[in-house]
Parts: structure tokens; sequence; C-alpha cells
């Protein structure tokens, strides 16, 4: 198998009262699937900008960062692909979820509809990381 050279992304959990902002992939990895917001840190681009850029894109949603959740590997071999995805949290100030960029849909989903929802187990533990932290900034975790 031959694999990409990594890329760094970001995804944001942002939480609003009891839900979290979802959008379904438009694209590779796991296209279809429901997941965060995000995607490619464009070069010269901060992290933070990056998770704000790509919330606004895909969902139209402004949000403000409240902390690092996790560094989580993505790895896709099936597409020779490995992402260094940055999960921030935050918190919603505006807007309605209306789906752009890449995303085919975007909606606020309660957290406990999450595990039913969405397929990827680092996915579904990094909304868990969040939501239980009250989208407040934490230490970084050793992802499994």
């Amino acid at each position: 198998m031959s694999w990409t050279n990594p890329v760094p992304a970001v995804g944001v959990v942002c939480l609003r009262g009891d839900t979290v902002l979802l959008i379904r992939r438009g694209t590779p990895p796991r296209q279809g699937e429901w997941s965060l917001p995000g995607g490619r840190i464009e070069p010269g681009e901060r992290a933070m900008d990056a998770a704000l850029r790509e919330l606004r894109e895909e969902t139209g949603v402004e949000a403000e960062i409240t902390g690092l959740v996790d560094v989580v590997d993505g790895l896709f071999p099936e597409a020779g692909r490995h992402h260094v995805l940055i999960d921030y949290a935050a918190r919603w100030l505006s807007g309605e979820p209306v789906a752009g960029g890449d995303a085919l849909e975007a909606r606020f989903v309660a957290l406990d509809e999450v595990e039913a929802l969405v397929g990827w187990d680092e996915t579904r533990r990094v909304i868990r990381l969040a939501a239980g932290r009250g989208g407040r900034a934490g230490n970084i975790t050793a992802s499994s």
C-alpha cells in the first residue's frame, strides 16, 4: 500500500446547548457519513483560523473556539490517506446551518443521537470529550 504524506486538518465540535453541529461529508474519506465540520489547513494558515473558516464554509455558522479537544490520526488505508486531525471545541454564536463547501447536509443534532448517527468511533469519542467538558478547553489526550 502507498500512503500519502500526512495532511494537517481541523475539525470543530460546535456545541449549542445539548446539540452538536454535524455535516454529512460530500467527499472522501468517509464520504456520505455524518462528521464534524472541518477540513485541510491552508499553507500559512493558523489551525484555529482554519477551523473557523471551514466551519463557516461548510455550515454558515459563526462560533468561538473554546479549546483544543484532541489530536487524532485519521488513517484511511482504503484510500492510502493519513490525516492529522486537530479537533477544537467551539461555542455557537450565530447562524443556522446551511450546507456549503463539500458538505452535503449540515444540522444541529441532539447529543444523545450522536452514537447512532456518526459512524467513526473517533468522531463520537471527540464529541463526548468536548460535551463532557462543557465545550471548555482541555488537555490533549492520547488517541487509541
